[in-house]
C-alpha cells in the first residue's frame, strides 16, 4: 500500500470514528421491538453473500435493511444496524482472509456512507418539495456511491491508476440490486404509511427472493465466462501453435516471441491502448514472424550478411503473414500490425514505405520490441548484446527506424519489462527437434545415390583483369597439387595444407586459415594457422552450428560472416576473437561433405565476391587431394595410418579416461618421443624426414587392437591410449614398441617410450601425460649419461 493509500485510509477510519462518536452521544432507543426486527434482518441478511463477477470477494443483501431503516429508523438504529451487519459480513465465512484493519475501513466505510444518506434524505434543500420516495431513490443513488467509492479510490491509490475507471469495472454489474433495493425500501414506506411497519415486514422475504434469482443469474454469467474464456484460451493456445511453428522454422529465435509480447504489451498499456489493441499486439507479437515459413531455410538460418536475393527473399515475410492471417478472421486488428511491423518511422522501411502515424501504433510498438530483444539475444551471425548497450542502439535509431514515444518508455522501463519477460518464459514448450526415430527402412521414393558436388558456374561477363588473376591464381594451386603429389613416398596432407596457406594468402589475404573435417556429425579442424590459432583448433563445432557447421549442413558459402560465432558454440564467453570477417566453402566429396575450408580476417567486409568465386574453383580440387591422400594413407587391411592431431588425441584420452571410470577399468597411456628429427631434416630434408616419421607411426600401430588409439600430442611426439591394460601388459608392450620402432627408423633416429596407468599415476589426462612426460625424461637422462661414460671410455682407450 502506498503512502497516499494509507494517508486516505486513515483518514476514512477517522472520520468514520467522527460521525459514530457525534451520533451515539445522547442516543436513546426509542421502539425497541421495531430495532430489533431490523437489527434481526439486517444481520441475518448478512450471511447470504453473492459473488460479483467484477469484485475480488463477495458482497451481501445487507444494504437493503440499511436503506429501509434510513427511513424508518433514526440515524444510531440505521449506523448500528449497517456496522453490525459489516461485521457478521467480514467474519462470516470470508472469501479471504480478513484483517482488523479491513474490518475497521468496512465499518468507516458504511458509517460514512449510511451519514451521506441519511443527510441526502432527511436534510437536502429539495427535501420538503419532493415525495419521500423520489428521495428514497436519490438517497439510494448517494449511498451507493459513498459505500463503493473508497474501496476503488484505496486500489486507485496503490497501483497509480485512474479511480473512476476502476470503480466502474469493479461495481458496474451491483447497480442494478441497488435499484431493486430503492423499489423495496418505497414499498415498505408506502406499507408503513398505509398500515403499520409489522405488516410490512411481510415483505422482507422478498429479499431472500431477489438473492436466489441474482445467484442463478450469476451462475448463468459465471458459465457463459467460462465458455468464453475457453474458447479464448483455445484461440491462444491455437496462436501459440502457430508460434511453435515459426520456432521450428527458425530455433534460434527460442523465447524470443514470448519475450516480445511480454515487452509489447507492456508498452501498449502504457501508452492507453484500446482493450481490442492490446488483445492484437498480444497475437501479433507471437505470430509476426510466421511469414518466415515461406522463406527457404538456408536463408532464415545463415550466420552470415545476406547477399541481395537473399534479403529480397526475406522481405516477403511480412506480406505472406498477413495473407495466412487474414484466413484466421481474428475479432481484432492483428493483419495490419504483421503487415506492417517491418515499417520504419522515417518511411525507409518495407513492404510499403510507410512513415510516422500512417504506421498501426501496434506495428510501431512491436517494431522497436522486436528489434531490442533481438539485439539482446544471441543470433547465428553475432552474440547478444548486453541489454543496456543494446537499448543504446534503439535510442540511437529513436525518430528514425522507431516511434519517439515507444523509445522513451522502453528506456525508462527496460529493466523492468526484462525481468517480467523472463519470469514469463518458465515452462515455455519445447519441439522435439533432436529426436532421433529409429523406424522407416526406406522412403516410397527410395534414396538419392549421390549428392552431385557443388560447383561454381560464373554468370555475366568478368571483367579481364578479374579473369587473368583467377586463371593465375588456378594455375598457381595446381602447382601445389602437382607438387604434393610427385613425391613417391605420397603427399603428406599437412604439408599440403601448409602450402596452400602459402599460396592462398597471396592470392587471398587473410589473419587465419582453417580447414575443418567431419567426424561423428561434427567439424574438426585438421589445420589450422595465423592469429587465433589455439581458438580455432580447440573447436568442435556441430553440422548446422556456428559459421562453418551452417556451411557444411547448406552446402552454401558464406561471405564476411562472422567468426565469433564459431567459438560462440563453446558456450564459454571468456573466449573472444579479434577477427571480424570470414570466408567459409563447403568441401563436396563424391557422396557428401567432407569438411569446410575457412579463411578469417580481423577487418570487416575484408572479402570480396571474386575471391569467394576463386575459393569456390579450388574447393573441388582440395577435395579430391584429401580424398585421394586418405585413400593413400590405408594399409592393406584397411587400417587408417594417418595421425590425429594433438586436440584429436587429447579429446579421445579423456573420452576414454570417463568411459573406463564407469566401468572401473583401468586405462594405460604410452608417451612416444622420437629423438634425432630435426638432424634428420637438416642434412636430408623435409620429405625424408617426414617419411620416416610416418614409417614410425606405421609401427607403432603393429600390434595395437581395434580399439586402441595412437594419435600425435606435439613435435615428434605420439600418444598411445591402450584402455584396460595393467602396468605389467603395458611394460612389455613398451619394451617392444621401442625396438620396433627404432628398427624402422634405422640409425637415423632413437624413441623413447614410457607408460601411465590411471588410478596409479592420475585420474585425469594431465596427471597421466606428466608422469609418462617425466619418465621419458629420466630415460633420456639416462642415455645421456650412458653415452657420455661410453665416449669417456672410448677416448680412455685411444689415449693409451
Amino acid at each position: 500500500m502506498t503512502t497516499n493509500a494509507k494517508l486516505y485510509v486513515s483518514a476514512l477510519l477517522l472520520l468514520g470514528l467522527c460521525v459514530l462518536t457525534l451520533n451515539f452521544a445522547d442516543w436513546q432507543l426509542k421502539d425497541p421491538l421495531k430495532f430489533c426486527a431490523f437489527f434481526f434482518f439486517g444481520c441475518a441478511a448478512s450471511i447470504f453473500k453473492v459473488a460479483a463477477p467484477a469484485m475480488a470477494g463477495r458482497m451481501s443483501f445487507n444494504f437493503i435493511f440499511v436503506l429501509i431503516g434510513l427511513s424508518e429508523l433514526t440515524l444510531p438504529e440505521t449506523l448500528l444496524v449497517g456496522c453490525a451487519s459489516v461485521v457478521i459480513e467480514c467474519v462470516w465465512r470470508p472469501s479471504a482472509r480478513t484483517t482488523l484493519l479491513e474490518v475497521f475501513f468496512s465499518i468507516a466505510n458504511m458509517a460514512v456512507a449510511i451519514a451521506c444518506a441519511n443527510a441526502v434524505l432527511h436534510h437536502t434543500l429539495l427535501a420538503p418539495l419532493m415525495p419521500m420516495e423520489f428521495r428514497i431513490v436519490i438517497a439510494t443513488a448517494g449511498f451507493y456511491v459513498a459505500n463503493t467509492f473508497p474501496m476503488a479510490a484505496v486500489i486507485a491509490l496503490s497501483t497509480q491508476g485512474a479511480v473512476v475507471r476502476i470503480w466502474i469495472e469493479k461495481n458496474w454489474d451491483t447497480a442494478p440490486l441497488y435499484g431493486l433495493a430503492a423499489a423495496m425500501a418505497c414499498a415498505f414506506h408506502l406499507l408503513v404509511q398505509h398500515t403499520n411497519w409489522q405488516i410490512a415486514l411481510l415483505i422482507l422475504p422478498v429479499t431472500f427472493l431477489l438473492y436466489r434469482t441474482y445467484r442463478l443469474h450469476l451462475a448463468r454469467a459465471e458459465d457463459a465466462r467460462v465458455h468464453a474464456e475457453s474458447l479464448a484460451n483455445l484461440h491462444m493456445r491455437t496462436i501459440e501453435a502457430l508460434a511453435l511453428a515459426i520456432e521450428a522454422k527458425d530455433n534460434t529465435t527460442h523465447d524470443h516471441l514470448r519475450r516480445v509480447q511480454v515487452y509489447a504489451t507492456e508498452v501498449g498499456k502504457e501508452l492507453g491502448l484500446t482493450h481490442d489493441d492490446l488483445e492484437a499486439l498480444r497475437a501479433a507479437a507471437v505470430l509476426h514472424d510466421i511469414g518466415k515459413l515461406a522463406v527457404p531455410e538456408h536463408i532464415i538460418s545463415k550466420p552470415g550478411k545476406l547477399s541481395p536475393e537473399e534479403f529480397e527473399k526475406m522481405k516477403i515475410h511480412p506480406v505472406v503473414g498477413a495473407e495466412i492471417l487474414e484466413h484466421v478472421q481474428f475479432p481484432y486488428p492483428v493483419v495490419p500490425i504483421v503487415r506492417a511491423h517491418h515499417e520504419k518511422w522515417n518511411g525507409t522501411g518495407y513492404p510499403f514505405g510507410l512513415r510516422g502515424i500512417d504506421i498501426p501504433i501496434g506495428a510501431r510498438i512491436l517494431s522497436a520490441v522486436d528489434a531490442l530483444d533481438a539485439l539482446a539475444s544471441d543470433r547465428q551471425y553475432r552474440r547478444a548484446l548486453p541489454l543496456d548497450k543494446a537499448m543504446e542502439k534503439i535510442e540511437q535509431d529513436s525518430g528514425k527506424a522507431f516511434d519517439p514515444a515507444v523509445v522513451e518508455i522502453l528506456k525508462r522501463r527496460h529493466v523492468e519489462l526484462e525481468k517480467k519477460a523472463q519470469a514469463s518464459s518458465v515452462g515455455t514448450l519445447k519441439l522435439s527437434l533432436d529426436l532421433k526415430i529409429r523406424r522407416g527402412a526406406e522412403p516410397a521414393a527410395g534414396f538419392e545415390t549421390a549428392a552431385a558436388p557443388v560447383e561454381f558456374t560464373p554468370g555475366g561477363v568478368e571483367p579481364l583483369a578479374f579473369l587473368d588473376a583467377l586463371a593465375q591464381a588456378r594455375a598457381d594451386i595446381q602447382a601445389v597439387f602437382e607438387s604434393a603429389f610427385s613425391s613417391s613416398d605420397g603427399p603428406s596432407l599437412a604439408e599440403l595444407l601448409s602450402v596452400l596457406a602459402v599460396r592462398f594468402k597471396q592470392v587471398v589475404p587473410h589473419d587465419a586459415f582453417a580447414v575443418y573435417l567431419i567426424r561423428d556429425e561434427k567439424l574438426y579442424p585438421r589445420y589450422v594457422t595465423g592469429d587465433n590459432y589455439r581458438l580455432f583448433s580447440s573447436l568442435r563445432i556441430p553440422v548446422g552450428q556456428g559459421l562453418s557447421g551452417w556451411v557444411a549442413e547448406n552446402r552454401k558459402p558464406i561471405l564476411n560472416g562472422n567468426p565469433s560465432v564459431e567459438s560462440g558454440y563453446l558456450n564459454n564467453p571468456a573466449i573472444f576473437s579479434t577477427l571480424r570477417s570470414a570466408i567459409s566453402v563447403p568441401l563436396v566429396g563424391t557422396s557428401s561433405v567432407i569438411g569446410v575450408l575457412s579463411l578469417y580476417h580481423e577487418s570487416r567486409d575484408a572479402f570480396t565476391r571474386e575471391q569467394l568465386r576463386l575459393l569456390q574453383s579450388i574447393a573441388p580440387k582440395l577435395t579430391l587431394s584429401i580424398e585421394t591422400v586418405a585413400r593413400m594413407a590405408v594399409r592393406s587391411d584397411g587400417r587408417q595410418l594417418s595421425v590425429p592431431d594433438t586436440a584429436t588425441t587429447i579429446h579421445h584420452l579423456d573420452s576414454e579416461l570417463a568411459r573406463c571410470k564407469r566401468i572401473n577399468s583401468p586405462v594405460a597411456i604410452i608417451v612416444c618421443a622420437v629423438d634425432g628429427l630435426s638432424q634428420l631434416q637438416a642434412s636430408n630434408g623435409q620429405a625424408e624426414t617426414e617419411g620416416v616419421e610416418r614409417a614410425v607411426a606405421v609401427a607403432m600401430q603393429e600390434g595395437l587392437r581395434e580399439y586402441d588409439f595412437l594419435g600425435s600430442i606435439g613435435q615428434a611426439e605420439f600418444l598411445l591410449v591402450l584402455p584396460g591394460l595393467s602396468r605389467f601388459a603395458v611394460r612389455a608392450k613398451v619394451a617392444k614398441l621401442m625396438q620396433i620402432a627404432s628398427e624402422s627408423g634405422g640409425n637415423r633416429i632413437s624413441v623413447l617410450a614410457a607408460e601411465a596407468v590411471s588410478g596409479e599415476d592420475g585420474s585425469d589426462a594431465d596427471e597421466l601425460l606428466a608422469a609418462a612426460d617425466r619418465r621419458v625424461f629420466e630415460l633420456r637422462t639416462q642415455r645421456m649419461i650412458m653415452a657420455a661414460k661410453t665416449a669417456a671410455s672410448e677416448a680412455a682407450v685411444w689415449v693409451q
